[in-house]
């Protein structure tokens, strides 16, 4: 008996503005083309797509649920340029079918710099979903699903969470299938929910695309891939950025009529059900202990770092910005330290990615930038200005004690 489980992440960063060497503004963020995105994605996936899940909720009296990460930086925006989605959030979260997972609230890479910083955001992540929704999140996804053994130990050591999220990634796994629930080395206490990439990519990238022998991507077709791991597995994990829904694939791809569908075709077989990651953990024992001593990612073929760390341009920006944590809390001044903290989010990195995405267009749907030059200038010009307000800082308690 298969269960599915599906988990969205749902992120947008603050995008900086254009900041050149000569500027002297603490204005570092971009809030037309913020407020611009924000609604446009809000417009074409998050509100069609919470209505239609919320819909398909109550249309099977629980028996369909979800679970979302949805970052910090995001929240903030929807707060400021689209409150009605966080309403249709908060409608989703009093059914009862839907979870809340915990992560970085700044969706930042500090789990690889600072582990002091990483745990703040985690902490403050979690209290805002308490906050917003009312749920104290069980489940740990990291950001862009980083992950291996060292994290998976950290987060079983606080004693807070159930299961972690990670990649089902194929050379790891070897002979072993993604459809089972599995352990961290050393962590009794903790489960590891690993992501059927294949049977997620199916939906993510090759909705559609004409060229995929798989083309056109039918509901019943899908259900019974779905049903054909039984035996093979407990449970399906379909985990996916949420903009693949009318912003990955646009609305006239038959998408949301794919999604509509989808639960109906599933629970069509007796022996399928859809479970949250919470549920799934509780449900499931672990059949066997995954090692995974090296980073893994959900990015590209690679499954790797590459994508934030692939260049000297992204490991120089990420030293220069780690660099700077004690003396931004110094300061104790709010407006710098959250203005640090955004810089945090691994967007900016991204964007100085300068290899070939085998996923293309789908990396490249909300790069403000035209080159990953130009968004490593702009990004240290930032940088360089927020060097110098914790300067300024220092030489005026300099002054002070003098």
């Amino acid at each position: 008996m298969p269960s599915v489980c599906f988990y969205f992440q749902v992120h947008q960063p603050f995008r900086l503005r254009h900041y050149t060497v000569f500027d002297d503004s603490t204005s570092y963020f971009d809030e037309f083309k913020n407020a611009s995105v924000c609604r446009k994605v809000a417009n074409k996936c998050y509100l069609p797509t919470n209505r239609l899940l919320l819909d398909t909720i109550r249309r099977f009296d629980g028996r369909f649920k979800v679970a979302y990460s949805i970052t910090g930086v995001l929240l903030e925006q929807l707060h400021e340029y689209c409150p009605e989605v966080v309403s249709t959030f908060d409608a989703l979260a009093q059914t009862g079918c839907v979870e809340f997972l915990a992560e970085t609230y700044y969706h930042s890479l500090s789990w690889l710099y600072s582990p002091e910083e990483f745990v703040e955001q985690v902490e403050k992540h979690i209290e805002t979903v308490e906050h917003l929704f009312g749920q104290t999140p069980r489940i740990f996804r990291n950001t862009e699903l980083i992950y291996n053994n060292d994290l998976a130990k950290a987060i079983s050591a606080t004693g807070r969470f159930d299961a972690i999220i990670a990649e089902g990634v194929d050379h790891i796994l070897g002979y072993r299938s993604p459809n089972f629930v599995y352990r961290p080395p050393d962590c009794d206490n903790l489960k590891l929910l690993l992501k059927n990439y294949a049977l997620s990519d199916d939906i993510a990238f090759r909705f559609s695309n004409r060229n995929w022998a798989e083309f056109p991507l039918m509901a019943e077709k899908y259900a019974n891939w779905i049903h054909d791991v039984n035996g093979n597995g407990n449970v399906v994990n379909l985990f996916m950025d949420y903009e693949t829904f009318g912003e990955h694939q646009w609305q006239d791809t038959g998408i949301f009529n794919f999604m509509q569908r989808l639960p109906y075709e599933i629970l069509k077989h007796p022996d399928n059900d859809f479970k949250t990651p919470s549920e799934v953990a509780a449900s499931y024992d672990a059949v066997d202990t995954v090692d995974m001593p090296h980073i893994t990612s959900w990015a590209d073929i690679e499954r790797d770092l590459s994508a934030w760390l692939g260049n000297a341009m992204q490991s120089n920006a990420l030293h220069e910005l780690y660099r700077l944590e004690k003396r931004v809390k110094e300061t104790g001044d709010k407006n710098t330290i959250n203005d640090w903290r955004r810089l945090q989010t691994s967007d900016h990195f991204y964007y100085m990615c300068t290899k070939y995405f085998s996923d293309g267009d789908v990396h490249k749907y909300f790069n403000p930038y035209d080159s990953p030059y130009d968004s490593y200038i702009n990004f240290m010009n930032v940088l360089n200005n927020l060097t110098s307000r914790c300067t300024g800082v220092d030489a005026a308690e300099a002054k002070v004690a003098g």
